[in-house]
């Protein structure tokens, strides 16, 4: 069952003013028995954009021109209007609602829509829900007005319009009988032309034919009609409005409220470890490994602070995530205080059951995605990565270098015996492969003796070749030619990559087949 929370914030300009003034110690705050009063300037010159209560009572209103006012109340204190300000204001808002759901977005320039389904028990119910949030609300100084019901349509209809703050599921079509048509968030225009004729209240156009309606708004008027018509089926919940999240909704989720605000960030991961394990056991019941996870702290100053912690592999390791939230929670600044925790697993992976060693603690492939998402913390993510595998036959061109949090499939291939296969080619190559001076037996035989960096080193055993065909696609050159490659050992046990580029008969450009050193075996 749908539930919506429709929020409207009352003179969110002249609150945001208010708060910004309060935060910056303004001396020359005007009291609020003042009227005050915020303009714009538009084509006609500076109107009024918002007044307070004060500059109401004295017949002040929103759109008034600015001289008709001064003209009115001499005495009226005004400010430009910050627009950027009140957005920026309003979607730090809408982001700290997300305490009581994932699901906020935005509604205009002062309003919050809040899916609520499922989350209202989470609070004691819908009446102590919407108590909270009124309660939290005024304890900042936002006056707000809201109301729940089955769609959004509905909920704001009833916020504006309505006295009850709550409609029944599947009381929307009788609570909205008695609004005005204003109420269906239609244009003005399109209101009053349904007043002219004659309809004024949303329960008007249930009975009345859809076809008779288009008629009666003449020619022209069929585009402003199903406009109508679909607000109206939206209320109703014929048609389905959806309310995109302002952040991606996490697949799983944990919140602690506080009592009490806390003020000690050293005493945050201590509350933050059970929530940890609480999201451990719900994923590993799904079979299920965070891949991204993140911590917010909600303060009481309507504002909130995140935090985004990745791993390298799927983990659901309480104590691992603590770790990872451990780098990064002396940077949460608590302000006057923090009274609400939530963390939530944004991006999971499946993970089976892993083997751990006999004293508990992670082992093979597991420690080391574990140590990369500590690396990572320290030094960055741009600076941890690993080599991933490249279609291209081409050694220098056979894998990348990824940074950061990517798909990773790690393979621990074994020979049955238990002894892990030798290498076939070196698991690093030089930067650039480098030219040595070969003595082979034959032409086109293994190399018996080669200089390398002005040491000269005696092959006593070799293995190849292994022929690599060029990528006929690309530039012609040096990368054109065939390369022969080698495996050698010297007589002091170390090995080598070796290959001849181009064959032994074959005459270039860039002169006869040559040798270079492109790796070496650990």
């Amino acid at each position: 069952m749908r539930r919506v929370v429709s929020l409207i914030l009352l003179d969110w300009p002249i609150t945001c003013l208010k708060r910004t003034q309060v935060a910056r110690s303004c001396p020359s705050c005007a009291p609020d028995e003042t009227p005050l009063a915020l303009t714009l300037a538009g084509p006609r010159g500076l109107r009024l954009y918002a007044c307070n209560p004060a500059a109401k009572a004295a017949g002040l209103h929103n759109g008034m021109a600015f001289a008709d006012a001064r003209a009115m109340v001499p005495m009226l204190v005004t400010q430009p209007a910050d627009l950027k300000g009140d957005a920026a204001a309003l979607s730090h808002l809408t982001r700290w609602c997300g305490r009581w759901s994932p699901w906020v977005r935005m509604d205009g320039e002062d309003g919050i829509w809040i899916d609520a389904s499922g989350c209202a028990h989470l609070f004691g119910g819908e009446v102590a829900m919407l108590k909270d949030i009124q309660t939290r609300l005024r304890a900042m100084g936002i006056k707000a007005r809201l109301a729940m019901a089955d769609t959004p349509g509905a909920a704001w209809a009833a916020a504006r319009y309505g006295q009850a703050r709550i409609i029944l599921s599947g009381e929307a079509r009788r609570a909205l009988a008695s609004f005005p048509v204003a109420a269906l968030r239609i244009k003005e225009e399109a209101a009053a032309s349904l007043r002219r004729l004659g309809l004024k209240r949303i329960g008007d156009l249930y009975d009345l034919p859809r076809a008779m309606l288009a008629q009666r708004f003449g020619p022209g008027g069929a585009k402003a009609v199903a406009a109508v018509l679909h607000r109206l089926d939206q209320a109703l919940g014929q048609v389905f409005e959806p309310i995109d999240p302002v952040m991606p909704v996490p697949l799983w989720r944990v919140r602690l409220p506080l009592v009490e605000p806390l003020m000690d960030i050293n005493a945050l991961m201590g509350l933050v470890a059970p929530l940890l394990e609480d999201l451990a056991a719900r994923l590993m019941a799904e079979e299920k490994g965070v891949r991204r996870l993140s911590l917010t702290a909600f303060r009481c100053d309507g504002s909130s602070e995140r935090l985004i912690v990745g791993t390298y592999a799927p983990s659901r390791d309480p104590a691992h995530m603590a770790r990872l939230f451990q780098e990064k929670v002396g940077s949460i600044d608590p302000g006057f205080g923090i009274d609400c925790l939530v963390v939530a697993a944004e991006v999971v992976a499946p993970l089976d059951a892993a083997q751990t060693d006999f004293d508990g603690q992670a082992a093979g492939v597991l420690a080391l995605s574990e140590l990369i998402d500590r690396l990572a913390l320290r030094l960055g993510k741009g600076h941890v990565g690993h080599a991933r595998p490249f279609e291209s036959h081409i050694p220098e061109r056979a894998e990348q270098r990824v940074t950061g949090y990517g798909e990773t499939t790690w393979t621990n291939a074994m020979h049955p015996s238990g002894v892990p296969p030798a290498p076939t080619r070196p698991l690093r190559l030089l930067p650039r492969p480098e030219p040595v001076e070969v003595v082979a037996e034959v032409p086109e035989g293994p190399p018996l003796v080669f200089r390398w960096r002005r040491v000269q080193c005696r092959v006593a055993r070799s293995q190849g070749p292994e022929r690599v065909a060029p990528e006929w696609w690309r530039v012609a050159g040096e990368e054109a030619r065939i390369r022969d490659y080698y495996r050698v050992e010297d007589d002091a046990g170390r090995r080598y990559w070796l290959f001849r580029a181009g064959l032994y008969e074959e005459t270039t450009d860039e002169g006869p087949c040559r040798w270079f050193l492109h790796g070496l075996f650990a």
